[in-house]
């Protein structure tokens, strides 16, 4: 993909080279083919891709759930690839926020500990308290309910809340509105830009266009491979692929 002339101070988060090896048996699956990519702190970019191009092992690489193949991925200048799972968990506790499409929430733990139980990992700089952050996503009157009994909505506000709760220099979001209705699905943006007004790096691997539009930058994969696209080349596809979906 194109290289960005960007200073290094600014990058919170770099990919490069990435390439992602599956086998089962004889076969082997490259998902990730040679991904290069950067986001800057304060900037928000949309990975956008059809089912199966990879969009969702590149984000488990970039936060540290999984291994890539080769290459590697550095956040606010440190390598958080080819080191151990415990040093690429402390690393993410510390430096990423990971906000999951199938929620990353404890599910016998409350929305307040949900937060707390990221919160108290963090030592050693200034962070947001639980009570503020449940305020900030609209949640400080739901602080004692389970996740079982919170709305669409509220659960992904709650997740939010817990991707937050480390005061991450990254934010990396897998599908953070999918389930939920227009409205809702505005609100979330609307607090990942903020989030990113504040200097954090935001991506979001995303179907929707609604998503793609507040970005400013989007890149698209293929094939396991990764270019900088348009906005608006981006919502053709989508609405191409929807459009050809049964």
């Amino acid at each position: 993909m194109n290289t960005m002339l960007v200073p290094p101070s600014d990058e919170a988060l770099t990919a490069r080279e990435l390439y992602r090896f599956f086998r089962a048996g004889e076969e082997e699956t490259l998902a990730l083919r040679g991904v290069s990519l950067r986001v800057r702190r304060g900037e928000t970019v949309a990975v956008v891709g059809p089912s199966g191009a990879g969009k969702s092992t590149l984000l488990s690489c970039l936060a540290g759930l999984d291994e890539p193949s080769g290459g590697e991925v550095r956040v606010d200048g440190v390598r958080i690839s080819h080191r151990p799972e415990t040093e690429r968990a402390r690393l993410r506790a510390h430096h990423i926020g990971v906000l999951l499409q199938t929620s990353n929430l404890v599910a016998h733990l409350s929305v307040r500990d949900n937060v707390r139980l990221t919160h108290s990992a963090v030592r050693g700089r200034p962070s947001a308290s639980v009570g503020d952050l449940l305020a900030e996503v609209g949640l400080a009157g739901r602080a004692h309910a389970l996740p079982r009994q919170l709305s669409g909505g509220e659960l992904a506000r709650a997740g939010l809340a817990v991707a937050l709760a480390n005061s991450p220099a990254v934010l990396l979001a897998d599908e953070p509105t999918g389930e939920l209705d227009g409205g809702t699905e505005r609100m979330i943006l609307q607090m990942l830009r903020d989030r990113a007004a504040l200097g954090c790096a935001v991506l979001i691997v995303t179907h929707s266009a609604e998503a793609v539009r507040i970005a400013d930058r989007v890149i698209a994969l293929d094939d396991g491979r990764a270019h900088e696209t348009t906005t608006s080349q981006a919502r053709t596809q989508q609405q191409e692929a929807h459009d050809a979906a049964p």
